[in-house]
This record gives structure tokens, sequence and C-alpha cells, in this order.
């Protein structure tokens, strides 16, 4: 569907783009879907040894996409997935906080899924988010309708 805007991040989304052939956040009308997230670092790809600074940073980088899509990021999320090759007490609990550190004032409907291995070696989260942004859609389309993008 080539009509749909599709976006990628500086460092690792670009990478991605060329290396496994896919966007990391893709704008619908009004609302943003990115692709699952993981606890990599965007700069250099590497995924994060403790398993909470994995989580940290898998809810950093979904922030990220949304962003780089036009978006607000978490604020605007109404619905997650979470995939997890580890669920114990300490990841519930990486995961419970994120939730609550990037979502203060609202909760989302989520789903977490167990999974025997991810995309990238040594994963243990992935995380996909749909956020709903009319204010990104209507100026997304007034630039689009200049011809600015």
């Amino acid at each position: 569907m080539s009509h749909l805007p599709c976006f990628c991040y500086k460092g690792f989304g670009e990478e991605k783009r060329q290396e496994l052939w896919y966007s990391q956040a893709v704008r619908i009308g009004d609302k943003i879907e990115c692709s699952g997230q993981g606890g990599w670092n965007p700069e250099t790809s590497e995924v994060h040894k403790s398993l909470s600074d994995e989580f940290d940073q898998a809810f950093k980088n979904v922030d990220l996409a949304l962003r780089t899509a036009g978006g607000k990021g978490w604020c605007q999320v109404y619905k997650i997935h979470v995939y997890l090759t580890i669920i114990d007490d300490e990841a519930v609990e990486a995961l419970v906080r994120n939730l609550r550190t990037w979502m203060p004032d609202h909760q989302p409907i989520m789903t977490a899924i167990g999974v025997n291995k991810l995309g990238l070696e040594g994963m243990r989260i992935e995380v996909e988010a749909v956020a709903h942004d009319p204010e990104g859609a209507v100026k997304h389309a007034a630039e689009k309708a200049a011809g600015s993008h």
C-alpha cells in the first residue's frame, strides 16, 4: 500500500528499512501504528543487556517512532501489544513501571503475549503501539496538499 506514508527514525530505523525492507511507523489518517520496538539503542542497534534497561529503551523507541511519524508520543496511545520471551516478576514490574511512566493519565488496552524468540538476537521484549492523532492528521493532510511531504 504505497499510498500510506511510512516513517523511520535515524540510525536503527533507517538501517533496518534498507536491510530488512520495513518501516518503523505508518500513518493511516488520524491513526499512527508503529512496528514492534525492542530495547535496542537506536544509534548503535545494540540490545540492552539489563532486562529493566531493555524495557525502558523499548518504550523510548515507541515514543521515538510515534514522534517521527508526526505524533505526540505515548499520550496518544490507545492500544498496545507486548511480546515477551520472559514473563516473570521482573518483567511484569518493568512493564508496569513503563506504562505508568509513559501514560500517567490514561490506561490503554493491552495484550501481552509470551513468545519463544524475537527478531533480533538477545531481545526479550517487543512493543507495538497504535496512537490516535487527529491534529497530526490535519497537519499531514495540509502538508501533503501543499506538496511538502
